[in-house]
């Protein structure tokens, strides 16, 4: 099945956990496009809508939807968002797109957080994916040679040259790490003065990975250690 095709059927078995009078949260990627194409199907369920990102909500916009903020609604139903990559404890890697800081507020804020992902994406250890790092842009240079002195990290950051997040900031990519703890680095890196936020979703893990393949949609629950749920045919 093409890759497409996987990601696709991933995010129309999300749909199926929005329920009547839900307020859903939006993440952005190409897995998340699919979702975004098909929400007017279920536009009655769908009380109000809040997004990570410029573009997502450019298209949520150009679907119909009126986008809310988060101040606005609060603490809310459900988030659905894709990831670089997952591990079967549901931590993650964040930000290929750049909309990690929002995705990661966005997350935090919800009581349930799906993540559509295609299996290519479901790895035994984080960091083959360059880890994104949003950084102030006066402390761009100041974190990276923090970061690349790190005898515990051995990575190699790289600014993300040209980009600009939504919230005015630099990413840098970090490339050549084997993410052993993930929630050690995630409260590591944080900590360098100048971090916005770092693409490890550790803290706040997903809750529901689908994983789009072959065969259908495999579901894993973060229940301590993640087991697979079975299949779900698409």
């Amino acid at each position: 099945m093409e890759a497409s095709n996987k990601k696709r059927s991933a995010a129309k078995a999300a749909m199926e956990f929005i329920e009547p009078g839900m307020t859903v949260g939006v993440g952005t990627g190409s897995t998340v496009n699919f979702l975004i194409e098909m929400l007017p199907e279920i536009r009655n369920k769908i009380n109000r809508v809040v997004s990570s990102s410029e573009v997502s909500t450019a298209l949520l916009e150009a679907h119909g939807f009126n986008v809310s903020t988060l101040n606005e609604v609060g603490d809310y139903d459900i988030y659905i968002d894709g990831a670089d990559e997952s591990n079967n404890r549901l931590q993650l890697i964040k930000g290929g797109g750049g909309a990690l800081t929002r995705e990661k507020v966005l997350a935090f804020a919800a009581r349930r957080f799906i993540c559509i992902i295609d299996d290519t994406k479901l790895v035994g250890m984080l960091g083959s994916f360059p880890l994104p790092v949003e950084v102030l842009p006066m402390a761009q240079a100041m974190v990276a040679l923090a970061m690349s002195k790190s005898t515990d990290m051995r990575g190699q950051p790289i600014w993300r040259e040209g980009f600009i997040t939504d919230n005015g900031n630099h990413i840098l990519d970090v490339h050549d790490l084997q993410i052993s703890d993930p929630l050690e680095m995630e409260a590591r890196i944080n900590g360098i003065p100048g971090v916005v936020t770092v693409g490890i979703f550790a803290e706040r893990a997903a809750d529901i990975l689908l994983i789009g393949g072959d065969n259908g949609v495999k579901e894993i629950r973060n229940i301590g250690i993640c087991a697979p749920r079975g299949w779900v045919n698409s």
